[in-house]
Formats: structure tokens, C-alpha cells, sequence
């Protein structure tokens, strides 16, 4: 019998695409910089990783809050972040 498939809500599936869409905008920085977006990445979704599922307003806020740093970090002119 195969395991069993942990369903993910819609929420759960809205942060996976923002953090994806973050680690490929990594990738279109300079070589020598694109570790410090990588970083920047995980650390800011690793702070709310232990928020309760349940929380929809909170995780609401930070979708909207990342998804604002997301096309302001994206944006061509900006090459380094720390």
C-alpha cells in the first residue's frame, strides 16, 4: 500500500510558490552575490516556520509582505543584498 499524501492547503501551496519564486529570482543575480538572496530567503521563511497553520490573518500579512520584498529584491537593478 502506498503512504498516505499529506494534502496541502491553499495557503500551504501560496508559500511554497512565493519561496520558489524567490530562490529562481536568486539565480538571475551575479554569481558572486546570489548566495546572499538565497540566505536572505530561507532565513526570512525559516523565522515563521513554526507558525500555526491556523493562523490565516498572520500568514495572510506575510504573504503580502513578501510578495512586496519579492518584486522589490527581483527588480534588475538591484545586484546584492545583506
Amino acid at each position: 500500500m502506498p503512504p498516505k499524501v499529506k494534502r496541502l492547503s491553499g495557503l500551504q501551496k501560496e508559500v511554497l510558490r512565493l519561496y520558489r519564486k524567490c530562490l529562481r529570482a536568486s539565480f538571475t543575480k551575479p554569481k558572486e552575490n546570489q548566495h546572499h538572496f538565497i540566505e536572505y530567503s530561507r532565513n526570512e521563511f525559516k523565522k515563521h516556520q513554526k507558525l500555526p497553520k491556523k493562523e490565516y490573518s498572520t500568514i495572510e500579512y506575510l504573504l503580502r509582505t513578501g510578495y512586496r520584498r519579492f518584486e522589490m529584491f527581483s527588480a534588475p537593478e538591484i545586484k546584492d543584498i545583506k
